[in-house]
């Protein structure tokens, strides 16, 4: 059984930061790309940022510059560091990691039951 746990969300004044994280735990083999998705009121779920086993990322275009994210290995862990929070930026976010749980099995796609962050003043 594997589990993801994010934590970290909250209330934030606009130009505030928040860091959030993601553990995954389990029966767990390697981790492949890890992700943080997010989904506001009435909008689909929309991908934020993207982090390789090598350490490889990749952003959307509205939050590049502001947002970074980071993983460790060893933890099993993503984080995702959000700095010059916008209104905008309010939303469930969500972490997704591609395990393999076995060498020869997956990797599987699992989420994270999500954190809410609203940016307001």
């Amino acid at each position: 059984q594997v589990q993801l746990v994010e934590s970290g969300g909250g209330l934030a004044q606009p130009g505030g930061s928040l860091r959030l994280s993601c553990a995954a735990s389990g029966s767990i083999f390697s981790i492949n790309a890890m992700y943080w998705y997010r989904q506001a009121p009435g909008k689909p779920r929309e991908l934020v940022a993207s982090i390789t086993s090598d350490g490889y990322t990749n952003y959307r275009d509205s939050v590049k510059g502001r947002f970074t994210i980071s993983r460790d290995n060893a933890k099993n862990m993503v984080y995702l560091q959000m700095n010059s929070l916008k209104p905008e930026d309010t939303a469930v976010y969500y972490c997704k990691a591609e395990i393999k749980i076995t060498r020869y099995s997956g990797p599987y796609n699992y989420w994270g039951q999500g954190t809410q962050v609203t940016v307001s003043s």
